[in-house]
C-alpha cells in the first residue's frame, strides 16, 4: 500500500500543494482527478522522489520510500520521455535491461507486452515513425516492462482512440488483478468512471474527495430516480414534494423531497398500472468533480 500523508509543497511563495493526503491499494485501480494545475503531477513527481516534498511522508507498506523502492515502481510521464529515433523493442529491451533483467527476460517481457498492446507490428520501426495514439502504447509499454511494484500514469489515455483505450485498459486491469497498486492521472472523467476502483480529486492542490467509487456516489447521491410506466404518468407533475426534471408520456425523471415521496409516486405508478423501471439514478464522476471542487 502506499501512503501520503500531508504533503506539502510551494514554489516560491505559491504553495501548490496542501496536507495531501491518500492511500493507493494493492491490487486496486486509483483515479487521479483534477483540473489543469490542481497538483496532480507534483504529487506523481514527489512520489517518484523526481520532486521532494516540503512537509508530510510518503511511505509504502508503512516504511518510507526508498531508492530501491523506486526502482521498482512504473512511471508513464504526461510527456513523451522514450529516444524518437530508436526502434520500439530495442528501447523496451534496454529499458528492462537498466533494470537488471537479462537479455532474453527483457526481450520476452517486451515481445509479451507488444503483443499485448497490439503493438507487435511495429516492434523493428522507430518511435518518430508511429502515431501519437501508437507511441502513447509504446509509452505505457516502457512503464510496464520492467513488471513493476506500483504504477503511477500520468494521463496514459491521452491521445488514444476507443479501441486502443480498452487495449489499454485491459493491460492495466491485469496488473491490478496481479496485486499491483495503481495509481493513473485521466481528464477522461468517462474512463475514470468505468476503471477506477478508488478515486482522488484535488483542486488548488487540497484532496477534496477520495474514498471507493461506490462509496463516493453513496455520499453524493441525491434523492433523483428514473420512472418507466407503461401509461401515461403526467399526474407526476402535481405531486406535492416533486420536481420533475425530465418528462415524455410514460417516462419521468425526477427529484423527491423525502423517500416517502419517492415510495409514494411507486404506489401511484403501480396502482395506474405496469412499471418498467423505477430506480435511483446515481450521480456520475463527472457530477460528483463538479460538485466538491466548487
Amino acid at each position: 500500500m502506499l501512503q501520503l500523508e500531508n504533503i506539502t509543497r510551494s514554489y516560491g511563495d505559491r504553495q501548490v500543494l496542501h496536507d495531501v493526503s491518500f492511500t493507493v491499494q494493492p491490487g486496486r485501480m486509483t483515479g487521479f482527478v483534477g483540473g489543469n494545475g490542481a497538483g496532480k503531477t507534483t504529487t506523481m513527481r514527489i512520489i517518484l522522489g523526481v520532486l521532494s516534498a516540503d512537509g508530510g511522508t510518503v511511505t509504502k507498506d508503512g516504511k518510507p520510500l526508498t531508492a530501491g523502492d523506486r526502482h521498482r515502481f512504473g512511471y508513464m510521464p504526461e510527456e513523451r520521455g522514450l529516444y524518437p529515433k530508436m526502434k520500439v523493442e530495442e528501447q523496451l529491451v534496454y529499458l528492462a535491461r537498466l533494470h537488471g533483467f537479462s537479455s532474453s527476460r527483457a526481450t520476452q517481457n517486451t515481445r509479451e507486452l507488444l503483443e499485448s498492446l497490439g503493438l507487435e507490428e511495429r516492434a523493428n520501426d522507430t518511435l518518430e515513425s508511429l502515431s501519437l495514439g501508437n507511441q502513447q502504447r509504446a509509452q505505457i509499454a516502457a512503464a510496464l516492462v520492467h513488471q513493476p511494484d506500483l504504477l503511477v500514469l500520468d494521463e496514459p489515455f491521452s491521445g488514444l482512440d476507443p479501441l486502443a483505450v480498452d487495449t489499454v485498459v485491459g493491460v492495466l486491469k491485469e496488473r491490478a488483478d496481479a496485486g499491483v497498486p495503481v495509481l493513473f492521472s485521466s481528464h477522461q472523467l468517462d474512463i475514470v468512471e468505468r476503471l477506477c476502483d478508488d478515486l482522488v480529486i484535488i483542486a488548488n492542490g487540497e484532496i477534496r474527495a477520495s474514498g471507493s467509487r461506490e462509496a463516493l456516489r453513496e455520499k453524493h447521491a441525491t434523492r433523483r430516480f428514473e420512472l418507466q410506466a407503461g401509461t401515461d404518468i403526467g399526474w407526476i407533475r402535481g405531486l406535492p414534494g416533486v420536481d420533475v426534471v425530465e418528462f415524455d408520456g410514460g417516462y419521468a425523471l425526477f427529484d423527491a423531497d423525502t423517500d416517502e415521496t419517492a415510495q409514494l409516486v411507486l404506489r401511484r405508478a403501480v396502482e395506474a398500472g405496469a412499471v418498467t423501471t423505477f430506480h435511483p439514478q446515481r450521480p456520475s464522476l463527472a457530477h460528483i468533480f463538479r460538485e466538491v471542487i466548487r
